[in-house]
């Protein structure tokens, strides 16, 4: 077992940290937010992650894993550094990499002893050549440092299950014996080891969102041809997805992708790209399908109910995906904001993100306290995240509604459970529920 330091405690480095943990290394995260820092000493998580808390309790109390503000004490005695600050989007959507490069400082004049530096940090291929030199220029103590490349392929909502049920885990690094010692440090995980060269490995990452992107973009461009030939896209990923060549992993319709990956990753390969003088068409036509694609559901509650000032609508679902209180590139921020601009009233509902979106929405969004008592006296509920607990809802909850039209932007209700309850059911590349519109609506 190793002893650990994680420079970083956002999505990527908390899960790290903890599931390091977990399997016996002793980690010390390391964060400059001290409000933060001391309510993680405490076993509280600033995200939501399904199991992250009990795993981050457990290993505090067996002494395993702790919390620092200092680098200094952080990395007193580690042998592995893992880099795993954020890497935002510039206006141009390039990654600002301010973070990593002042992480690399902060190691240089701080360790004392020979380190694997580890970045985790999603960067631009050539960037660990980048902190290895900034190390290297930085370091005080006469010891030596390797960097190796470990991109994380974590999904949120399912961070702590990918951890120990990845596909893979890639390893770039020139240096068989820091390559040996991070292969060691993952086996307990029992996920398969990829060894590559560092600017491979930082290329897969990019490569592997930009392609899962793109599987997106794909259906939902698929969807809306489907639904002007009345064809059903869920029958038609169905059917594509039984060819392994293809695979039925996200084909699934919808308005969009959003979250802190696709959108900043998709457009830093395109930054990529054309820093090299390579025009990367195809991700343009992807980030672009993307976006018109978060408009959707508004086209189409536009197209029942031309005026909306003064109607009130109900959004079922804020985060950007289900089991996540992350908003970030979330269809809910355009799709409130469009919303209050027409005049509507919008009353929302999400089961986790409502306090995060209680800071980054509209004042004028109202928050219920549940489904039911969200689209009570609507005159239309949007569907923008799948939560297990929209997609089981009763659908008798949508009869206290002024006219029950359910515009359902994820696909996850029953077409056949609206037309038992005659609901004016709309969904992404599936046949509609239509039926006779109420006057007030057409006013």
């Amino acid at each position: 077992m190793r002893t650990i330091a994680v420079v970083g405690t956002g999505y990527v480095g908390l899960v790290t940290g903890v599931s390091l943990s977990e399997i016996g290394h002793t980690v010390t995260c390391i964060d400059i937010d001290e409000e933060k820092v001391l309510k993680m000493q405490q076993g509280v998580s600033p995200i939501y992650e399904p199991g992250l808390s009990d795993m981050m309790t457990k290993n505090l109390n067996e002494k395993r894993l702790f919390f620092t503000t200092q680098h200094e004490e952080g990395f007193k005695n580690a042998e592995v550094i893992y880099i795993a600050v954020g890497t935002p989007e510039k206006e141009d959507g390039s990654a600002n990499l301010a973070f990593v490069e002042q992480v690399a400082k902060d190691i240089a004049t701080n360790i004392s002893r020979n380190t694997i530096v580890v970045t985790k940090s999603t960067v631009p291929v050539g960037t660990n050549d980048r902190v290895q030199s900034i190390i290297d220029h930085h370091l005080v103590a006469n010891v030596k440092v390797e960097v190796v490349s470990n991109p994380e392929f974590l999904k949120e909502g399912s961070a702590i299950h990918d951890s120990f049920n990845g596909d893979r885990i890639v390893v770039g690094t020139q240096s068989e014996e820091a390559a040996n010692v991070i292969e060691e440090i993952n086996q307990p995980f029992g996920v398969p080891v990829f060894r590559t060269d560092t600017k491979s490995a930082e290329m897969i990452k990019y490569a592997s969102n930009a392609f899962l992107a793109t599987k997106i973009s794909f259906i939902n461009e698929i969807s809306n041809i489907c639904e002007r030939l009345d064809a059903n896209v869920e029958d038609v990923a169905n059917g594509m997805g039984m060819d392994k060549r293809i695979g039925d992993k996200f084909l699934n319709a919808g308005i969009g992708y959003g979250g802190s990956c696709f959108p900043k990753d998709t457009k830093a390969l395109i930054q990529i790209a054309g820093n090299v003088e390579y025009d990367f068409e195809l991700l343009k036509g992807v980030v672009k399908v993307n976006q018109k694609q978060q408009g959707l559901l508004l086209e189409k509650l536009n197209e029942r109910i031309p005026d909306l000032k003064g109607k009130r609508i109900a959004v079922l679902g804020l985060a950007f995906k289900p089991n996540t209180d992350d908003m970030r590139e979330a269809a809910s921020l355009v799709v409130t904001e469009e919303l209050i601009n027409l005049g509507a009233e919008v009353v929302a509902y999400d089961p986790i993100a409502m306090d995060n979106a209680k800071r980054i929405l509209n004042d004028e969004v109202q928050y219920a306290n549940g489904v039911e008592e969200a689209v009570n006296g609507s005159d239309a509920a949007l569907i923008l995240t799948e939560w297990d607990e929209v997609k089981n809802v009763e659908i008798k909850v949508f009869d206290s509604m002024n006219y029950p039209l359910v515009i359902d932007g994820r696909n996850c209700l029953s077409i056949e459970e609206m037309k038992k309850r005659f609901i004016e059911y709309h969904s992404v590349g599936r046949p509609s529920v239509s039926s006779e519109v109420k006057q007030v609506l057409l006013k």
